[in-house]
């Protein structure tokens, strides 16, 4: 079973906010999500072999189900404090973005990335992987796309704008609107994929799961949230008493719906 986290309220490419993760590495690699062991099954199988690259791999939370799964993972990864935490769990990392990462002739029977493709050029990444995949290597890409109850939400919402007016994030869309929003990303990155002509069709899959959280565990992933992450403490804290509230209201605990969206593709020979 995954552990939970809530990612980004809508996929976005801000590069302030891509660079705030490594801020509190461990708290991130503590509190972000593991994906489903389905998931992570359905790719090994569909691989010509056991050598996987991990794509914006920061703390190695991706790499570690992987290399679990039996695989050996290199980690590419443009934040130094994420990708140092990814080595300290014995994921080798390089640190680089991955539109420059430098390969040195090494290619890979698998490409993936987890929570971190919407940083990326759509078209631009998916040329670099069809440099490093192998032939019939698979390209797949996932996130997890959480759906939390309105009362959770709506409060959450509610002293987030309160405390940060001008902010761009509507947090509502999480209680309904984010499979539509990452339904969207996931055409444009299909899109990408067969703009190459390098690669089979892509496929999309889904996987559905629930998450029970009880108050702190809520509360000790929301700083890791982009929106959160420069927030200056005072603020951060009103945001948390405030969604602290809510799950109080709800008897200490809640549960989460969420849907782990991938696409993939294989190399094509030649």
């Amino acid at each position: 079973m995954p552990t939970p986290s809530l990612p980004e309220s809508a996929p976005h490419r801000h590069r302030d906010v891509a660079e705030s993760f490594g801020e509190d590495a461990e708290r991130y690699d503590r509190t972000r999500p593991r994906y489903p062991e389905a998931l992570v099954r359905r790719i090994v199988d569909a691989c010509p072999g056991p050598d996987v690259l991990d794509v914006g791999c920061g703390t190695g939370i991706v790499a570690r189900q992987f290399r679990a799964a039996g695989c050996t993972v290199l980690g590419v990864e443009p934040d130094a404090r994420m990708a140092g935490l990814a080595r300290r769990s014995g994921i080798a990392t390089e640190v680089a973005r991955w539109e420059e990462w430098d390969p040195a002739g090494r290619t890979f029977d698998a490409v993936v990335s987890g929570q971190a493709w919407h940083w990326i050029d759509p078209v631009e990444g998916a040329v670099q992987a069809a440099r490093v995949l192998r032939p019939g290597g698979l390209l797949a890409l996932f996130w997890n796309v959480p759906e939390l109850p309105v009362e959770v939400m709506e409060a959450f919402a509610a002293v987030f704008e309160r405390v940060v007016p001008d902010s761009p994030f509507d947090f509502r869309a999480l209680s309904g609107g984010a499979l539509t929003g990452y339904a969207r990303l996931l055409d444009k990155v299909a899109e990408g994929i067969g703009g190459t002509g390098r690669f089979g069709g892509p496929e999309q899959w889904r996987c559905a799961w629930e998450w029970s959280y009880t108050r702190d565990a809520w509360l000790a992933q929301m700083p890791t949230f982009g929106p959160l992450t420069r927030l200056p403490k005072p603020q951060l804290e009103q945001v948390l008493d405030g969604a602290g509230a809510a799950v109080d209201a709800l008897g200490g605990t809640f549960t989460a719906r969420y849907t782990t969206m991938a696409v993939g593709a294989s190399l094509l020979p030649g």
